[in-house]
């Protein structure tokens, strides 16, 4: 569940089925006077619409219930409601739903429709926050696959570890010790400080230090796990690998910050 916000109007995106709804029940909250997702309804082009959506979409739509619905549109008499076409059509592109996040949602293609029915102003908002909700939950999804990356690396790097500096008949609080040790090699390497000292700094943050970085960050952290490893396999002392990783996260982070000002720039 998301929101988006369109000018003033604060608007629910859910994931059904793995396809993005809009709560057109918030959406109405933006229209001025008595108006109902029923009145949209009536509307014989909003029913050409949604018939035209059902049938490239949805290989189980009842056209046949559906045409003698839409043949009655624009009379007088006239009424339909979501649930109904829901019953009679077997549509998917309008759901009603109850509980916490209740209402009427309706498929994003659907949702814009009845955006620009409210006003073209609308639909034109509408659009511009729902695509920047969607490119804050792609870079969200960039920075997790990061920081997953940057997990598995340190399972490469804990098992040199195991491997090579932990002697045997040790205690698990001396291996404990070792293993957080040599995280912090890279700590220090990367932020300055050992992970007690971050959290001397941040006593109300939540989590650790790995959780606030930025994706650069976490791909220089990925590499110098990996580079750690070898270097741990390579028999070289702690002290001279903090020294060679502090040099290559200093000259790794340099590299990805032009990059990005590039980007910028462009």
């Amino acid at each position: 569940m998301a929101k988006i916000f369109v000018k003033d109007t604060e608007v629910t995106v859910l994931q059904i089925n793995n396809e993005d709804y809009i709560s057109l029940t918030d959406m109405i909250k933006a229209k001025d006077g008595e108006y109902f997702v029923t009145s949209w309804l009536r509307n014989r082009n909003t029913l050409e619409y949604i018939g035209i959506w059902e049938k490239v979409y949805n290989p189980h739509f009842n056209y046949v219930e559906f045409d003698t619905i839409k043949s009655q549109a624009g009379l007088n008499s006239f009424r339909i409601s979501v649930k109904d076409l829901i019953e009679k059509c077997n549509i998917i592109s309008l759901q009603a739903r109850a509980g916490r996040y209740g209402g009427t949602y309706a498929h994003k293609d659907i949702a814009f429709e009845f955006a620009l029915w409210i006003s073209p102003e609308f639909k034109i908002y509408i659009v511009r926050e729902f695509q920047r909700l969607k490119e804050d939950e792609q870079k969200a999804i960039g920075w997790t696959a990061k920081r997953e990356l940057a997990k598995i690396n340190y399972h490469i790097h804990t098992s040199a570890i195991s491997r090579n500096l932990i002697p045997k008949q040790l205690s698990k609080e001396q291996i404990n010790f070792i293993y957080a040790s040599e995280a912090d090699v890279l700590n220090v390497a990367l932020f300055g400080m050992t992970a007690k000292e971050w959290r001397d700094k941040n006593p109300d943050q939540k989590g650790n230090m790995r959780d606030y970085t930025t994706i650069n960050e976490l791909i220089c952290l990925s590499n110098m796990e990996n580079i750690n490893a070898v270097l741990i396999n390579d028999a070289v002392s702690q002290p001279e690998r903090l020294v060679k990783l502090n040099q290559i996260a200093i000259q790794q982070m340099s590299v990805l910050q032009e990059v990005e000002n590039k980007k910028k720039l462009k």
